[in-house]
């Protein structure tokens, strides 16, 4: 099984998919017992938005936990969001690549701490929206959302999700012993999406970054506005980032 926290499944056959669908399970049982909420949008697909929701918040089979799980209805997700998400939540968008309001909310999402899932069919998305992409590949159309390719892997999500969350053993993060002594420039140097929350004087921002605001020096970006996207690195924001329309 691949380890890259950013993983992807594509293909038609569910067997692709068996990889990043046990790390998403792992991902987001970690999270529930960290005392995450689940957050669903579906601007194409409503239903598949509130059935995963309904799955995850009513379980069925007994002795299976109610987890928390809500879906955004279509119109202004982002608002909703920025919000009320929490850093830590999970974001599990259902859509095709193509729809403007759920690429906006992924991309977004990272600046605000969560944890971002993306569950679709025909075109892939491109890198950089999500953490853990499940696709079916292939020309997308009308029917495919009804193909029952989409609901057989969100179900198999919850399915794996509850398997890890019997295993209390698994759902433990620590940090990499080796990195803590060393101090590993992988862990602690990278540069992370941050949204523009309020521009100020002298070139410095505050900036939400990972679902904390941050002032951070954005003369190299000059000027900014509230909703602008940068890559913040060592407190500098040191490109803007454009988002897909």
């Amino acid at each position: 099984m691949s380890t890259h926290p950013l993983a992807v499944a594509t293909g038609d056959d569910i067997e692709d998919a068996a990889d990043v669908l046990g790390l998403a399970a792992l991902a987001l049982a970690r999270r529930f017992s960290a005392g995450a909420t689940l957050w669903c949008i579906a601007p194409q697909w409503p239903e598949h938005g509130r059935h995963v929701a309904v799955e995850f918040v009513h379980p069925v089979v007994m002795g299976k936990r109610a987890l928390p799980a809500l879906h955004v209805e279509a119109g202004d997700p982002e608002s909703t969001l920025r919000l009320l998400a929490r850093p830590g939540d999970v974001l599990l968008a259902l859509g095709s690549a193509d729809e403007p309001r759920t690429a906006a909310c992924l991309r977004r999402a990272e600046a605000w701490g969560l944890t971002r899932m993306w569950l679709g069919f025909g075109q892939r998305p491109p890198a950089g929206y999500a953490d853990y992409v499940i696709w079916v590949d292939g020309e997308a159309s009308e029917l495919a959302p009804r193909s029952g390719e989409l609901v057989l892997r969100y179900h198999l999500l919850w399915e794996l999700t509850h398997v890890v969350l019997e295993h209390p053993g698994l759902t433990v993060v620590g940090l990499d012993p080796e990195c803590a002594a060393t101090g590993c420039i992988t862990c602690s140097d990278q540069a992370c999406v941050g949204e523009v929350r309020t521009p100020g004087d002298g070139g410095r921002a505050e900036v939400v970054v990972g679902g904390y605001l941050q002032t951070v020096d954005v003369s190299l970006v000059d000027p900014v506005a509230p909703g602008d996207l940068v890559l913040v690195h060592a407190g500098v924001a040191v490109t803007a980032i454009e988002l897909r329309r």
